[in-house]
């Protein structure tokens, strides 16, 4: 069944999908008033039938109770050195559909690109949108957030916020005794919030890995083998959900 996210609470049991979604509805999907969709409102999802086409908007009334949600019982967040072309594409899309709470894009020494700031809000709006679409097909309750780019300074003073903080780090895979990450998600269970980091293509410098050990980061290698810049957050939330689901 379609699912879509509205801004709006229902009121007495009814509310209103417009924009871009109503127009799915009517011109992609076709559908006709007494059909139903899923719609989830303040993060939680209901069934609800099409009562009335309202011009542009589609009126439509609950018909369920709150269904179950599919929501990482963790809030996991993504932090990306940014890397090339459409990997930023890649990463929005699959980390959504793994359960990714929310996304931070970080200017890192190494990262080849560099961020238009005159083109900078129209980027985050379309991973915005990519991560809106993910969240749909994948049955979620939440849409993650797409932060605005910021500095390796200003994610250092974002990091304080999370209850677990850590960097994939690619010499500690390289190590014989390295450290197993589900060593450190088996410690992690009575915390809510974890925060990992990512370097782009060519990994983070040795300078910026000891900053984040100073601020309270902790290493973590993802097998032996060295995985790509979009490769290793899929990795880590795939582990998250085999750990904790």
């Amino acid at each position: 069944m379609q699912r879509y996210f509205i801004p709006q609470p229902f009121v007495d049991g009814t509310s209103v999908i417009s924009g871009e979604d109503a127009k799915h509805i009517q011109k992609v999907m076709r559908m006709q008033e007494g059909q139903s969709v899923i719609v989830v409102s303040e993060g939680l999802a209901y069934e609800a039938i099409i009562e009335v086409f309202d011009g542009f908007d589609v009126r439509i009334k609950k018909n369920s109770k709150s269904l179950l949600s599919n929501e990482l019982p963790k809030n996991v967040t993504i932090c990306c050195g940014l890397p090339k072309g459409e990997k930023l594409d890649l990463i929005t899309q699959k980390s959504t559909e793994l359960g990714m709470h929310e996304l931070i894009l970080f200017e890192a020494e190494r990262s080849i690109v560099k961020w238009d700031a005159s083109k900078g809000k129209k980027k985050q709006q379309r991973l915005q949108k990519i991560a809106k679409e993910a969240a749909e097909q994948s049955h979620r309750n939440v849409i993650p957030e797409i932060h605005d780019i910021v500095t390796f300074k200003g994610l250092l003073q974002q990091a304080k916020q999370y209850d677990v903080l850590l960097v994939a780090d690619e010499e500690n895979a390289k190590q014989e005794d390295r450290t197993r990450f589900v060593e450190i998600l088996s410690k992690t269970h009575d915390k809510k919030s974890i925060c990992v980091v990512f370097g782009p293509e060519g990994g983070l410098s040795r300078n910026e890995i000891q900053l984040l050990l100073n601020h309270g980061f902790q290493t973590i290698s993802l097998g032996p083998r060295i995985l790509r810049a979009e490769t290793a957050p899929l990795y880590v939330l795939s582990a998250m959900s085999y750990e904790f689901e």
